[in-house]
């Protein structure tokens, strides 16, 4: 090997597997970006650091490999911290690949503790210390990243990047990351737990998001509905019994059947604050499972060690598939028809079914009763918030954003992937925008930061180029993050931005408006309006403001045109008042 440390850097993230680089090129990080470049990763120019975190977040998410933020040491750093915050938080596998200052500038302005700020936001801080150890320490930090699913800040020091490399490196080939397989107790008791439950609900977080055929089969033997956390919205899309998003984002229905749940097993769900509406939504006397890769989320959000509860350690895919073989083949429903509702498994057929310890015999039938042709069908008539019905708030200025949520989902092609900004309006397109897989919802709200979702469209569709990307955001989070919507039109992306536009920050306004401790004024976080399209327009996009769903032909228009540019949605939206899922954000608080 000849060059320098920063080419052998870059060669090394390449061949270790690195998918997507992200960033904004300063004189610290160039030669490291050229040599990635150079080694065949794919790159793009973001318009700020913290757009350029974001879409690697994204894209990590979206494509499930590990992805590479770069970064100018110190400024290029802090400018990207709230993305990283964000990634770490939602444990994404990221290399944030960062310059550093030379050890002896200690009075160089771009001097920071970057490992400190690293640890401070949740992320991993590591460095290459020298060139004899660089391909180690560049393992070390991609080994982490990948295998832990962490977000790694890997700073490089200007005078180790500028150092010949040795003569003659090999990058070790990488096994792939080793799956955790569940103890055999852990499974029969699993086992045992479920064949006892009579209405279990699955809720599968992000650790599940590659065990939707594992978590359905095991599903239908149980008898089990299933529900996804936000994150994982789209997981077991066109299941007959897929409830859709547990938590604030909730429909009536799916709350109703989740709280009437006497098991409720998370798959890689912390099972937080968020997807229980602070516990509210499970029936106090229902047991709880979790399945998790660490001990230490087991219980971190509800104990689980009541008796029928318990938390396994264990991959998601692996644990479920075992569990399944534990349990059997199902046996056919006695006298034709499944338990009815009421009788509890010491009463019923299935208590003899049991081998001695409490775990199901060979071929037991699922205690589960709810599983029924008429709940399906209910399900597919009431479970989404588009079947809900509502009173239409639309004017002849301002469109009801639930009326212009469902018309778009009507309008958009199926095959598409949602990204969505935090804000007051965020549940609309979380649950109105219907998307085909896991893969077409991109959540980034660990940190619930406003203004992160233009970028973390940009990286979902870069990862999914074979759909159509679209965006849901308010103004207040589009035009914080407007830099990148020239990132979106240099790269030709047929990105649907679609703005919730209220003229304000609405959750603040909903959350302090009609106090009872007294008024607040709110001229804080009220804006004049503004013409978003036009702004669209002057960066190189399509626009169109739209305040009636006869403004929506343009949308359509658009949609059969070549869509070689982004298009701005300016939708003037009604007020709702203050949404239900602002409501549970807010509780407690």
């Amino acid at each position: 090997m000849t060059g320098t440390v920063a080419e052998l850097v870059g060669r090394a993230l390449a061949e270790l597997g690195a998918g997507h680089v992200f960033g904004v090129v300063g004189s610290g990080n160039l030669h490291l970006t050229n040599a990635l470049i150079a080694a065949g990763v794919p790159f793009t120019a973001a318009r700020h650091e913290n757009g350029a975190a974001t879409m690697a977040d994204a894209w990590a998410r979206t494509s499930g490999r590990v992805a590479v933020v770069t970064t100018h040491q110190g400024c290029g750093l802090t400018n990207a911290t709230t993305g990283i915050g964000e990634a770490a938080k939602s444990r994404t596998p990221l290399i944030v690949l960062t310059a550093d200052t030379q050890a002896a500038a200690v009075h160089s302005n771009f001097r920071i503790d970057q490992d400190a700020l690293a640890r401070s936001v949740g992320a991993v801080a590591e460095r290459v210390h020298s060139p004899a150890s660089a391909v180690a320490d560049v393992v070390r930090a991609f080994r982490r990243a990948r295998n832990d699913r962490r977000t790694v800040v890997l700073s490089v020091p200007l005078d180790v990047q500028a150092a010949p490399a040795p003569a003659s490196v090999v990058v070790p080939v990488l096994p792939p990351a080793p799956r955790v397989r569940p103890d055999d107790d852990a499974v029969a008791r699993l086992a045992a737990v479920l064949a006892a439950a009579r209405r279990p609900v699955f809720v599968a977080g992000r650790g599940a998001r590659a065990a939707r055929a594992e978590l359905a089969a095991l599903a239908e033997r149980t008898g089990a509905l299933l529900a996804t956390s936000a994150v994982a919205k789209g997981l077991f899309s066109g299941e007959d019994f897929d409830l859709g998003i547990s938590g604030g984002f909730s429909s009536p229905l799916t709350a109703r059947l989740i709280g009437e749940a006497d098991l409720v097993v998370g798959w890689g769900c912390a099972l937080n604050m968020w997807t229980t509406r602070h516990g509210r939504l499970i029936d106090p006397a229902a047991a709880v499972v979790q399945v998790d890769l660490e001990e230490s989320a087991l219980g971190a959000h509800r104990p689980v060690d009541r008796p029928l509860e318990l938390g396994v350690v264990g991959d998601c895919a692996l644990t479920a598939q075992d569990v399944l073989a534990a349990l059997g083949p199902a046996a056919a429903p006695r006298d034709g028809a499944p338990p009815q509702d009421g009788a509890s498994p010491e009463n019923s057929a299935e208590a003899g079914d049991r081998a001695e310890g409490g775990a199901p015999r060979e071929g037991a039938a699922p205690a589960s009763s709810w599983r029924t042709p008429e709940l399906a069908a209910r399900i597919a008539r009431e479970g989404s918030w588009r079947d809900v019905p509502f009173e239409d708030l639309s004017t002849a200025e301002r469109i009801d954003p639930r009326v212009l949520s469902r018309e778009l989902d009507a309008v958009l092609p199926a095959e598409r992937v949602v990204a969505v900004d935090s804000g007051n309006f965020m549940g609309y397109p979380s649950q109105y925008l219907s998307v085909p897989d896991e893969h077409g919802f991109c959540f980034t709200q660990a940190f619930q930061s406003v203004g992160l979702g233009l970028a973390t469209a940009v990286g979902a569709a870069l990862a999914q180029p074979h759909r159509l990307p679209v965006l849901g955001t308010g103004d207040g989070g589009f035009l914080m993050g407007i830099a990148e919507l020239e990132t979106a039109v240099r790269l030709g992306l047929p990105l649907v931005c679609v703005v919730y536009d209220d003229a304000a920050y609405g959750a603040e306004v909903h959350h302090f408006a009609g106090r009872e401790d007294g008024d607040v004024p709110l001229d804080t976080v009220v804006f004049p309006d503004v013409d978003i399209a036009a702004i669209g327009r002057g960066f190189g996009a399509d626009g169109v403001v739209v305040r009636t769903v006869e403004d929506l032909a343009a949308v359509r228009a658009w949609t059969e045109g070549p869509r070689d540019r982004p298009l701005v949605v300016d939708a003037k939206i009604a007020s709702d008042g203050g949404a239900w899922w602002l409501a549970e954000a807010f509780r407690g608080h």
